[in-house]
């Protein structure tokens, strides 16, 4: 656990670094690892100083609460919260995913269809704003207004120096049934059923995500918590946990290993590395076999353009790359998935049904400004992640434009860790331009970090 005293070292270095940045000069974090997909333009700014921000201030087992620094990694906030019986409400799926991150650019796993998004697990926050003041914002009070506009600012109104965040109890294990569906409105109906009922087929379901390898092969995996594990399977060596699903009708894993199952090999996409290949999946250490080395790999690959040059010197056509997680309604997500497959191709591509948490029961869910998704309306995120070949005559980019179209006409979101195409006032409209404006003004009156719209689109 980080002391206190430590903890606020740290604040006041992060506040020099922050008054260190010249007027007018971009601001960003100085953070070894990033979980973002978009490019961003070169700054010779000095980054921010967050390297005593990293760690678990307290945990709190009677109360089930946790307070946590910004930058730290839910794969740190989970080694302290298991020992306990805890995890937070929802745990995004990689490893390096850090508190502030997920709750200023959201983050979504396999208990959303009960707990929605991390963000609506705070309890409170405190904010290094662009005014370079530290707010503690809450749900009531003076500062609420920052509170409800934090959730997906991506760093427009402040950085998170500290989190105090709900956790709820987790088994020693997770029970698994992988159910198999060969049309897709059957799978929607089996969502609705078990979040009308928190169950399937009379045993309880804590933790619901699917894959669907084509439209007429798709699967939910159900999960419950359980402290009577059978002998659990294991995920980190030769077998690969996607694999698993078409394989096996029921699994157990470890309550650790369960969530981080899809870590181990970026879901799918540690393919493209070779890492899925007997041999090489040998000689890979198994430190290595890590979303973060692969993202690692990914931004060299941006950097120095080699699989694009081989491409060219082969003669194959350049490549879009298609890195996006988009929430549809539950009762368009069969038409959506159909569309997807016709018109993009990529398979396969992740389900996780998602609703905006309702913690004292039905009716009690809260709205998001930045994020408007609908209370009481069951959601899918559907992740799809890779790159598709660029048609003749067409431009980089048509293809996600395609999609963000779509996921319009169908009434749903898109997270914007990855590239996006809006112009400004479709981005206001569907991001809650109005609220950020307000909001921007009164806790960064000079405009000293750079805006949404510049940050999601413009790629600042």
């Amino acid at each position: 656990m980080r002391a206190l005293r430590d903890h606020e070292l740290a604040v006041d270095a992060l506040r020099r670094s922050y008054a260190a940045v010249p007027p007018g000069h971009p601001v960003r974090l100085a953070k070894r690892t990033s979980n973002l997909f978009r490019p961003r333009s070169a700054t010779g700014s000095p980054g921010l100083d967050v390297s005593g921000l990293d760690g678990v201030l307290s945990v709190d087992p009677v109360a089930r609460t946790a307070d946590v620094q910004g930058m730290c990694t839910y794969e740190d906030l989970v080694d302290a919260t298991l020992p306990h019986g805890l995890m937070p409400l929802v745990v995004p799926q990689l490893r390096t995913i850090t508190l502030g991150g997920a709750v200023t650019g959201l983050g979504i796993e396999s208990t959303s269809f009960r707990n929605g998004l991390p963000h609506e697990s705070v309890i409170e926050l405190d904010v290094l704003t662009g005014a370079g003041e530290i707010v503690t914002a809450r749900p009531d009070g003076p500062d609420a207004e920052l509170f409800a506009a934090f959730p997906n600012s991506l760093g427009s109104l402040g950085y998170a120096t500290r989190l105090r965040i709900e956790l709820q109890p987790v088994g020693r294990a997770v029970a698994l049934r992988n159910v198999r569906f060969t049309r897709l409105e059957e799978l929607t109906a089996a969502v609705a059923d078990v979040v009308a009922k928190g169950e399937w087929e009379g045993r309880p379901v804590d933790a619901m995500d699917g894959v669907m390898f084509s439209p007429g092969e798709s699967y939910l995996v159900l999960g419950s918590f359980t402290d009577e594990p059978e002998r659990p399977s294991d995920y980190t060596g030769q077998d690969i946990y996607y694999r698993s699903l078409r394989r096996r009708l029921l699994d157990t894993l470890s309550g650790h290993d369960y969530l981080w199952r899809w870590d181990t090999d970026w879901f799918w996409c540690s393919a493209a590395f070779g890492v899925q290949h007997p041999v090489v999946r040998r000689l890979w250490p198994a430190r290595w076999r890590r979303s973060d080395v692969y993202h690692r790999l990914v931004r060299l690959e941006h950097r120095h353009q080699v699989a694009a040059r081989v491409d060219r010197w082969r003669g194959r056509p350049a490549r879009e790359r298609v890195v996006q997680d988009v929430e549809i309604p539950l009762d368009g997500t069969a038409d959506f998935l159909r569309w997807f497959d016709r018109n993009v191709g990529m398979t396969p591509v992740w389900l996780c049904p998602l609703r905006l948490r309702e913690p004292d029961g039905p009716g009690s869910a809260r709205a998001w400004p930045l994020y408007p998704l609908r209370p009481g309306q069951t959601y899918v995120n559907i992740g799809f992640w890779g790159s598709v070949p660029i048609a003749e005559g067409a431009a980089d980019g048509e293809v996600n434009r395609s999609i963000e179209r779509m996921v319009s006409e169908f009434g749903g979101h898109k997270s914007l860790y990855s590239d996006a195409y809006y112009d400004r006032a479709a981005f206001d409209r569907l991001y809650g331009g109005e609220t950020w404006r307000a909001v921007k003004d009164r806790y960064d009156p000079d405009h000293r970090l750079t805006g949404l719209y510049e940050k999601a689109v413009a790629r600042e």
